[in-house]
């Protein structure tokens, strides 16, 4: 377990360590939450490194990533904990067959320790033996308000209650790095309760360097390509965008090709790695492709 970093700086460093680069806005919030014990809200388009940076914090901290991945319909119930019901069935079926069992004595064992699930809201609030986890919850965005409003209670006390057995209180609060792409508004009931960040495209020289530490083998003069195109391909009017994660992906993939430099033909071969929907791919396939590489060749050659 590593202290918390005591200056934005430290904050930087050991995020660049872990091969996460951000700039210092986002260095600061991060430090302003880990210093004040907040909870971190961060949205942003989808791939824009709000998930990683969590993953980063927990490998450069020595502490226990617990991830909660939001969905439709997800409810407190099914975050906190649940019973092993199958478990508890056949304690109930032995006990009967053994016969002469203690009703209150078996109640009281099947509702234990030992048949509760643990999910990681619940997860979070134990003891580590690290230090506190950091609980990544990720992409609030898609739950409804009811969960909401439990997660502002949950957060707001860092304690959940289980009826059968009482309130489980965190001896030290996790590290909370809540995400949102913001597909709707999350309540400002909850946001009042964090910090907040908007995670947005880096600028060129940030990809780059990103692309540096995620991708190092890539030559300067592919990298240079690579996140110009990407680039360009965001001023484009796409169903979806891509992100810092599809730059990364792409890189890997032309890598894996031995691609020196970019040509219209290697990049209808590969835009399944930077675009995901069919109409997106069609649009950008072909003459389009070919005008965005002669515009990214060019603009490269004035900087």
């Amino acid at each position: 377990m590593t202290d918390i970093p005591a200056s934005i700086d430290a904050v930087q460093e050991m995020l660049e360590a872990q091969n996460y680069v951000c700039g210092r806005a986002l260095a600061t919030v991060t430090f302003l939450a880990l210093r004040l014990g907040r909870p971190l809200f961060l949205e942003g388009e989808a791939g824009v490194g709000k998930t990683e940076i969590a993953k980063a914090l927990a490998a450069g901290l020595g502490r226990r990533l617990i991830r909660l991945q939001c969905y439709e319909g997800l409810d407190a119930a099914s975050a906190v904990y649940e019973w092993n019901f199958a478990a508890q069935m056949i304690a109930i079926r032995t006990a009967e067959a053994g016969g002469g069992a203690d009703r209150d004595l078996l109640e009281g064992e099947l509702f234990s320790d030992r048949y509760l699930i643990a999910r990681p809201l619940l997860e979070a609030m134990r003891p580590q033996d690290g230090g506190a986890p950091v609980l990544l919850i990720d992409e609030l965005d898609r739950t409804d308000e009811p969960f909401e409003a439990f997660l502002l209670e949950a957060l707001s006390d860092f304690q959940v209650t289980i009826p059968e057995l009482g309130t489980v209180k965190a001896p030290e609060p996790p590290i909370v790095i809540l995400t949102s792409n913001r597909t709707r508004e999350v309540h400002d009931a909850l946001k009042r309760r964090c910090l907040y960040h908007w995670v947005d495209y880096p600028s060129f020289d940030r990809e780059i360097e990103i692309l540096h530490a995620r991708a190092p083998e890539a030559t300067e003069a592919l990298s240079r390509e690579i996140v110009a195109f990407v680039q360009k391909l965001r001023m484009e009017d796409l169903f979806k965008r891509p992100g810092v994660a599809e730059t990364i992906d792409w890189a890997k993939c032309l890598l894996a090709l031995d691609v020196i430099d970019l040509s219209p033909e290697v990049i209808a071969d590969t835009l399944g790695a930077i675009l995901k929907y069919q109409d997106d791919i069609a649009r950008i396939q072909g003459s389009e492709a070919r005008r965005l590489l002669e515009e990214v060749r060019k603009d490269l050659q004035l900087a």
